[in-house]
């Protein structure tokens, strides 16, 4: 639109002297910190929260790692023997007992079992819980490992009443390591590069 197409009459706005700034209302400027402090918050918040899912994530797993180092080779590590105080008497006849037999604890092949592929190797896990299926396990899944590495192939219990049922899936597939950790359902296996089908 030019100045001679302004349909209304001028008045004092009309005119801007020179050098001067804009009169009426306008937003005041925004002072440095209010215009630093969103910037400050995401270098500082996201990198915290980075570091906190990051730590979260990686803990899951530390109890087998842990737990997976205490028993090797197949063995459960023992706790050192408690003294026990002896009686000060005796009794002085003490009937003859026969000892009973004792019954070998059974694996039991009910149990959940997940084989986890902690290598590049594809289908490594599905061929070993297939070797557990046809060694007669009932319930035998294969699934990949986003845990932390372990130092070699381990089969994870969870509790002492299935220590022999993780010996049993250990001898099937060949695996040294067993190992206690509450943190698991049933047994996992985790296979690392050492493990040979």
């Amino acid at each position: 639109m030019t100045k001679g197409e302004y349909p209304y009459p001028p008045d004092e706005f009309d005119t801007v002297e020179r050098g001067s700034v804009p009169r009426g209302v306008h937003r005041a400027t925004r002072s440095r910190w209010k215009r630093i402090w969103p910037f400050l918050l995401v270098i500082v918040l996201f990198p915290t929260l980075a570091y906190g899912a990051v730590t979260y994530w990686s803990s899951e797993r530390d109890g087998a790692t842990t737990a997976a180092e205490s028993v090797t080779d197949g063995t459960v590590a023992e706790e050192a023997p408690v003294e026990e105080e002896t009686p000060a008497e005796t009794p002085a006849e003490t009937p003859a007992e026969t000892p009973a037999e004792t019954v070998a604890p059974v694996a039991d092949l009910a149990t959940p079992v997940v084989v986890f592929n902690a290598t590049s190797t594809s289908g490594l896990a599905g061929d070993a819980a297939a070797a557990l299926t046809e060694a007669g396990w009932e319930s035998a899944t294969s699934e990949n490992y986003t845990g932390g590495s372990l130092d070699s192939s381990t089969v994870l219990f969870a509790s002492a009443e299935l220590e022999v049922t993780a010996q049993a899936a250990a001898d099937v597939l060949g695996i040294t390591t067993i190992a206690l950790d509450e943190t698991v359902e049933g047994l996992e296996i985790v296979l690392e590069n050492d493990y040979r089908p």
